[in-house]
């Protein structure tokens, strides 16, 4: 059997009691690191906290060569692990189509992903929100300004009313996490009056929530990573209040039905 197992948002505790149970009863244990990490913990510290050995696979290893991990889930259980909410903000929906074209049995396991962090913590409505979209870094996609997918999502997104979370680029293996600040100073040379809120360390002991105008939050320190983005479309009162209360932006900027 292969077994995805969403990791949660931030550390070893964050697991699900039923994901630290297949970790617990697999043979093999295999996770990836490259499309996010749990900021506060480290691979070692994950292994030794459930007692397992954790073979790290890189991108190539995962896409490009999955057989080791085949091999193990066909001769035995073994658990693959991502951060968040595995098949949600990453997909690794090949690797499963794989394992069952050769007769595997596969299963998930579920874990707190961002999108729904995010909702809870800014206190808009999960389904007033509408496809997201990440901001790479400039180096990283090669053109000049922001990317079409950026601003297409946004732009259809605010047409319908709808909220946009943005997800900031994360180079794994460089170490490198963009921050609010600086994906507020590249949507403000686009948006410049146009209100984000910023939820830093979500399912942290100290999450984050701040707002205002792009061009503002431009200017402020959010702290340690990992940083998310999303802008408001039009807000129910409800949603006003909230923004107002939790991420103190002033409810005359926001779009109110």
């Amino acid at each position: 059997m292969l077994t995805f197992v969403g990791l949660g948002l931030y550390d070893e505790r964050s697991i699900t009691v039923e994901g630290r149970e297949a970790i617990h009863d697999a043979d093999r244990v295999f996770a990836e690191w490259y499309t996010s990490e749990l900021i506060g913990t480290t691979v070692e510290a994950l292994a030794d906290h459930h007692g397992v050995e954790i073979e790290v696979r890189d991108r190539a290893g995962v896409e490009q060569d999955p057989d080791p991990i085949l091999d193990a889930a066909a001769s035995g259980d073994a658990v693959f692990l991502t951060a968040g909410d595995t098949m949600i903000s990453t997909t690794h929906v090949d690797l499963r189509l794989r394992a069952e074209e050769r007769g595997i049995e596969t299963r998930i396991v579920h874990g707190v992903t961002a999108q729904t962090a995010a909702s809870g913590l800014t206190g808009l409505q999960n389904y007033r929100f509408g496809p997201s979209t990440t901001l790479p870094f400039p180096w990283a996609h090669g053109a000049d300004g922001l990317p079409a997918s950026v601003t297409n999502t946004i732009d259809e997104n605010r047409d319908r009313g709808l909220h946009t979370l943005i997800f900031l680029d994360i180079k794994a293996a460089e170490d490198e996490y963009m921050r609010a600040d600086t994906a507020a100073t590249l949507l403000a040379e686009a948006y410049p009056d146009l209100v984000g809120i910023v939820v830093a360390r979500a399912g942290s002991p100290d999450p984050l929530v701040d707002g205002g105008p792009l061009s503002e939050l431009a200017e402020r320190d959010f702290g340690d990573p990992l940083h998310l983005l999303v802008v408001p479309g039009e807000c129910h009162l409800l949603e006003a209040d909230a923004l107002e209360t939790l991420a103190g932006v002033d409810r005359n900027a926001l779009d109110v039905a």
